[in-house]
């Protein structure tokens, strides 16, 4: 695989992502939702922290992740560069460059959003406002959007904990740079023996000496 390769599927993650998030964020309000058909909407939500809605408390804890997502990013061209360098198998490499454009994606919003933007709450976010935007550098949220409900109902009444409530099955909201990081992980998981191919373990030439018996005969 060719290094102009890898650089492409990057930015090619990256256009996709960033375009639908700024189309998102300069055209609807926080918790504003789309109906593009029954089992897809595009839902506006910002996540302040990490996945399953884990957060780092106060403005240093944004930064730190920030800078967090960031170590990962160098980390990742680092480790991509070494593939290179050992020719790794071409579909390793593709599912690694797909998880470096979704971690470079979710640290643009983080890094940058918060100086260009200005918050959601309420109105639609203006793109450089003349007061500047709702966060600084590095402090910034990333722009979630993509909500699959695939199908909803009601839990029976025996099933325990949850018996009688409402459901809603796929209800989490995520991004292109959270699908992406994904599919390369899923990629990695199910290939992995495509990817990694055990190497034949070397066989021994042991050359078997003439028995005893049979020098004995050849004298004779």
């Amino acid at each position: 695989m060719k290094p102009y390769k890898a650089i492409l599927i990057v930015l090619f993650v990256l256009v996709l992502d960033q375009a639908l998030k700024i189309w998102v964020k300069t055209h609807m309000m926080l918790e504003d939702e789309i109906h593009v058909t029954h089992w897809f909407r595009i839902h506006f939500v910002e996540n302040p922290g990490m996945a399953f809605s884990m957060e780092l408390p106060g403005r240093w804890g944004k930064i730190l992740l920030s800078s967090f997502r960031l170590l990962a990013v160098v980390a990742g061209l680092i480790y991509i560069k070494g593939l290179f360098e050992k020719k790794a198998h071409w579909g390793f490499v593709t599912a690694c460059c797909v998880i470096l454009a979704g971690a470079v994606g979710n640290l643009i919003d983080g890094a940058f959003y918060g100086i260009l933007f200005s918050d959601s709450f309420g109105r639609v976010a203006e793109f450089l406002p003349k007061g500047g935007g709702y966060a600084g550098f590095m402090q910034g949220q990333v722009v979630d959007m993509l909500r699959f409900p695939l199908f909803h109902g009601v839990f029976p009444r025996w099933v325990p904990v949850w018996g009688g409530e409402y459901f809603e099955f796929f209800n989490a909201i995520f991004n292109i740079s959270d699908a992406a990081i994904f599919v390369g992980v899923a990629l990695i998981v199910i290939f992995q023996h495509s990817f990694f191919p055990k190497k034949p373990l070397p066989q021994n030439n042991i050359e078997t000496a003439p028995s005893t018996h049979s020098q004995t005969e050849e004298n004779l």
